[in-house]
């Protein structure tokens, strides 16, 4: 635990933490998946986009706040 809160918690990207960017992604992530599905609906250039894409988006969404999770969490254990 004390590597992952060495990387979680260390500045290697800019001034954030680790973990800091890594839910910036996921939350961009999840914005991106739900949008995907929102908009689809409204532009016709998004009809074209497969569920799996969606699917996709959704899965690493939750790969990466698992991983974010985790990071967090390593400072308290």
């Amino acid at each position: 635990m004390n590597f992952l809160r060495t990387v979680g918690f260390g500045t290697i990207w800019g001034p954030f933490p680790v973990v800091v960017w890594i839910g910036l992604a996921t939350y961009l992530l999840l914005l991106l998946t739900a949008a995907l599905a929102g908009l689809k609906r409204q532009i016709k250039a998004l009809h074209r986009v497969p569920v799996t894409v969606h699917r996709g988006l959704a899965v690493a969404a939750i790969l990466l706040a698992t991983f974010h999770l985790v990071l967090g969490l390593s400072a308290y254990v």
